[in-house]
């Protein structure tokens, strides 16, 4: 049996990581730093992102086991306007930050965190407006072939 991509890539402390990369990487790029600097992003933020993408990726439940579920990562997002050019500039902040947390090289690993960030933006700009999300959504799982059927 093939290793999750949570697995191929460190498990939680690689995931924890790119999460303190990610961050690093957006509070400097010139557009993403201002949401990503204001004060309303509580100290457990990064941790909470680990866990998520954690999950996600072939992780344990962390994160729906008492963070919240995929409604709440939606919900957070949505209602901000059109934000294309910044869910562009996310994903190239993510992929940089896999080198800075020191993620391994391995293309197939590479290729498929940013197939799942490419649609997790997608996912997160269909959501507009937090009336249109569910009141409960289960945290997606995303594999080596995609997103996972539920």
């Amino acid at each position: 049996m093939a290793a999750s991509i949570y697995e191929r890539a460190g498990g939680q402390p690689a995931f924890l990581a790119l999460a303190r990369a990610h961050h690093a990487r957006c509070l400097a790029d010139p557009e993403l730093n201002h949401p990503f600097s204001h004060g309303d992003l509580d100290p457990e933020h990064v941790e909470r992102l680990g866990a998520y993408w954690a999950e996600v990726l072939g992780g344990p439940s962390t994160f729906s086991g008492g963070l919240g579920d995929h409604a709440t990562v939606l919900r957070r997002h949505a209602g901000h306007g059109d934000m294309s050019d910044l869910g562009r500039r996310f994903v190239a902040c993510f992929v940089a930050a896999a080198d800075d947390a020191g993620l391994p090289a391995d293309p197939e690993l590479r290729a498929a965190l940013r197939a799942y960030l490419e649609w997790a933006v997608a996912d997160v700009l269909d959501h507009e407006q937090e009336a249109d999300i569910p009141p409960q959504l289960p945290v997606p799982r995303w594999t080596w072939d995609g997103l996972s059927p539920a």
